[in-house]
């Protein structure tokens, strides 16, 4: 990703020069943020790193909420950001900050060049500063950021340009030699022994969003298989997990069934934690019920995970965990007997009943409302077309109320650290990966990321928006805020603008359709796979009525689901 400017002209003209010769794949952007946040969704679709070239000044900042996504996600992307020599720092010269320090706080590495300007580097010098970038990008996944001054003259005349590619050859890094850093894992070195389950008592397995490298995901999961089949542990994964929708043991109405009251009387419920926690309050509430010794492990990532502070964490990924557990403690354990009530089987009974419900109670037709949109939208798509969620309504609709067709398809969200920030964006780097994706998002989200549309000129993206338009922060409905008077919601939360969506689309030239019920959806998402680039469907909705449907849908159940277990 190439952002112009001034100071990065020398980035820019070898950037060009190497795409033109077929070394590198280019995009361009004149919003660094948007580019940033387009970059993160090339590298979470293709797996791979992302360059995204900057100039100096503000240019830097704007990197920052894609760098802290980056961070938080687990997704490489390498900053490279021009800046002025050291000549012209703290005097007053335009455009020159610390820039070397925006995206300290979030980066896995931030490099330097020499404070004078590149020019001063010799080939040696300059050739190890790319070697050592190059390896720090294919570290622990994650943002790393190579801040180089540039002295002028900045522009090369056409003759040294030519000059310079004639006696050029790209250097060939092979990055299954790079040498990682030994990281100390803190969670661990205290453990006495091996953090090790019995797979022969009650455990429930919980798996959260994905944060591997999407080229370990099938190993993942024939690792899960291997565990579910040996303890046949009932499995709550959230859609963003990864998981496949074949998966043995997968219960897919947990999180209504937990916000509902339901429970097993256990004398003790072992708990595998795979990955963050899944956006859920009423698994976090279910879980501290648990108690402690909850085993919680992670794909690489060496942070504190346990929000709850409830487990112990192994940090080296389920496979090294997996193979590790069957060398030193499964041979050891002869006891193969299960409790006589089958965990699984009851888990099972009560999943199918809030499965029945919701299909005689959630209605797909009519009245847009979100709940149905989340649960008709895996109904409508082709299996195998992926889906982006914007972190907000979308992504919780979809954990409650999609049924097991949410897991025949990847599903992404990008939720550690971002709200609305650079919804369209992602989706677009997404498309252009992935081939045709929905984006499920909502108004302020498209809005606050209108120049996500830019990309559309270039690549076309074959990216559909569903735009689920609530008249501003829809979500803050559901919270229950209680206000002094009666338009502060709106004032201080909501925020609904006058900004025509579909305007704002054809301003970009990007084709739209409105839908006004539930039976027109389906020809709306067909229309917009057929096309060739990005599209916007637009719903409307109305967030009090929806946030109501919510409540009233999980007290019911909660009531039928008492009145069954009396029965029972």
């Amino acid at each position: 990703m190439l952002c112009p400017g001034s100071r990065s002209a020398p980035l820019a003209l070898a950037a060009g020069a190497l795409a033109k010769k077929g070394y590198l794949n280019l995009s361009t952007s004149i919003d660094e943020r948007s580019a940033a946040f387009y970059a993160l969704g090339l590298s979470q679709a293709s797996g791979k790193g992302v360059g995204v070239v900057t100039t100096s000044g503000s240019a830097v900042a704007h990197l920052l909420p894609a760098a802290i996504e980056a961070d938080r996600s687990c997704k490489p992307l390498l900053f490279i950001t021009a800046d002025r020599p050291e000549r012209l720092k703290d005097c007053g010269s335009n455009q020159t900050v610390n820039q070397e320090d925006f995206l300290k706080s979030v980066c896995r590495w931030n490099g330097q060049g020499p404070k004078a300007g590149l020019h001063s580097l010799n080939c040696e010098e300059l050739n190890n500063l790319v070697e050592e970038t190059w390896y720090r990008s294919h570290d622990l996944p994650g943002p790393v950021h190579l801040n180089l001054p540039f002295e002028e003259p900045l522009h090369a005349t056409s003759l040294e340009q030519k000059e310079v590619l004639s006696g050029w050859s790209p250097l060939i890094y092979n990055t299954k030699s790079i040498s990682k850093p030994v990281v100390k894992n803190i969670l661990n070195e205290n453990l006495d022994h091996f953090p090790s389950l019995d797979p022969f008592s009650p455990g429930v397995v919980i798996v959260g969003p994905w944060r591997g490298n999407d080229n370990d995901l099938s190993v993942f999961q024939d690792v899960l298989r291997s565990w579910q089949s040996l303890t046949n542990w009932p499995i709550l994964a959230d859609p963003l997990s990864g998981v496949s929708c074949d998966q043995p043991g997968l219960i897919f109405n947990w999180e209504l069934l937990l916000s509902s009251g339901f429970s097993i009387e256990e004398k003790s419920i072992q708990v595998l934690r795979l990955g963050p926690m899944p956006s859920s309050r009423s698994l976090e509430i279910w879980l501290k019920t648990l108690g402690d010794g909850q085993l919680l492990i992670t794909e690489g990532d060496q942070r504190n995970l346990d929000p709850l502070r409830l487990s112990t964490q192994w940090s080296n990924g389920f496979e090294s965990w997996w193979i590790k557990y069957n060398q030193d403690f499964l041979p050891l354990n002869t006891c193969c007997s299960k409790d006589d009530k089958n965990f699984l089987d009851i888990w099972k009974f009560n999943d199918q009943l809030v499965e029945k419900w919701l299909d005689a109670n959630l209605l797909l037709k009519g009245s847009v409302n979100e709940p149905a949109i989340a649960r008709l939208i895996p109904r409508l798509i082709p299996e195998e077309l992926p889906v982006m969620l914007a972190a907000s309504s979308p992504v919780r609709d979809w954990l409650t109320y999609t049924d097991k067709l949410a897991f025949s398809r990847r599903c992404f969200s990008f939720r550690g650290a971002s709200g609305i920030d650079g919804t369209l964006s992602l989706g677009m780097g997404l498309a252009t990966v992935l081939g045709p994706t929905l984006l499920v998002t909502g108004d302020l989200a498209l809005l606050h990321d209108s120049n996500g549309w830019l990309f559309s000129s270039y690549n076309k993206p074959p990216l559909i928006v569903l735009l689920i338009d609530n008249g501003g922060g829809g979500i803050f409905h559901q919270l229950q805020l209680q206000t002094i008077n009666n338009d502060a919601l709106n004032e201080l939360f909501v925020m609904p603008q006058q900004v025509d969506p579909l305007a704002l689309a054809a301003a970009h030239g990007i084709p739209f359709r409105q839908v006004s019920c539930l039976e027109d959806l389906a020809f709306a998402i067909d229309w917009g796979i057929s096309k060739d680039g990005p599209v916007l469907v637009r719903v409307c909705t109305n967030p009090s009525l929806d946030s109501d449907m919510r409540q009233r849908l999980r007290c019911n159940l909660s009531n039928y689901l008492q009145k069954v277990f009396r029965i029972i």
